[in-house]
């Protein structure tokens, strides 16, 4: 069947935006500790573990939530502060959903945190789709732990955080992050590698409460084996020693990328 020249031309238009939107990248930007902000490459925003106004090494201009601008969605990786940080302000301010294991988004509903109808509790292997159905978001296991220590009046309570995580973002172009949240080395880690095939893993380095550089390189060259890897949650506090450096020199001769952002800092992946 022949086709007239509009008909083709329009066809390779449409070739060509889908293409160009193929190789259209994410942008991320690391506040520092395990906070970043993902912007898709349709334009939605993704904010990762929120830890930003008392984070003692995010610069002093990033640490006004207004300069984020507009939120998609917030991912919550576990309940301790360093992670949960500024999420109750930051979805106030922007109405995004907030989305965390169920079990902790019903302590931090009950709390009055966070509105119940503005949180998607979900759990692991359980894909969900809250930006439309071309980025999807999947819970995976994290070796850690997850209570919540809440201060009120001036009376500390600890309540459930339900069990840690980390996520698989898959976006609308097929590049695949996996951000482990917080970790220790775990035989699975291999599995989830290979059946999520991740393009670019944030790896914690710190030690101490995490994988050290050395457990760290440990996953990344043996279990996981990442196109790109960037190094998170060291550096922040005093018992995180673990380094970049570290971390480079235990990865040895591997084959994937070390990229090594500084707190503030954007960058476009791939």
């Amino acid at each position: 069947m022949k086709r007239s020249l509009p008909a083709i031309v329009a066809v390779l238009l449409a070739f060509a935006t889908v293409a160009a939107h193929a190789a259209d990248g994410v942008e991320i930007k690391w506040f520092g500790q395990s906070a970043v902000k993902l912007t898709t490459p349709g334009g939605k925003v993704i904010v990762i573990d929120p830890f930003i106004t008392q984070n003692p090494v995010t610069p002093k201009e990033d640490k006004d939530l207004a300069k984020i601008g507009k939120v998609d969605l917030i991912l919550v990786t576990h309940a301790h502060g360093d992670h949960w940080g500024d999420t109750a302000a930051l979805a106030k301010m922007t109405g995004a959903p907030v989305a965390l294991n169920a079990d902790f988004g019903n302590t931090i509903a009950a709390l009055g945190l966070v509105p119940r109808d503005q949180i998607i509790g979900f759990n692991k292997s359980g894909p969900i789709h809250p930006l439309g159905k071309d980025i999807t978001i999947t819970m995976v296991h994290a070796e850690h732990s997850s209570d919540f220590v809440y201060t009120k009046d001036g009376r500390t309570t600890v309540f459930p955080g339900g069990e840690p995580a980390g996520y698989i973002v898959r976006l609308e172009n097929g590049y695949t992050i996996w951000h482990m949240g917080d970790t220790g080395v775990f035989g699975d880690m291999a599995w989830i590698a290979e059946y999520y095939q991740p393009d670019l893993v944030l790896v914690p380095i710190g030690g101490h409460y995490t994988m050290d550089p050395e457990h760290a390189a440990y996953a990344v060259n043996d279990l996981i084996g990442p196109d790109m890897v960037v190094p998170i949650h060291y550096g922040t506090f005093p018992a995180l020693e673990g380094t970049p450096a570290r971390f480079e020199d235990a990865l040895g001769d591997t084959d994937a990328q070390l990229v090594v952002m500084k707190p503030g800092e954007t960058r476009a992946f791939p």
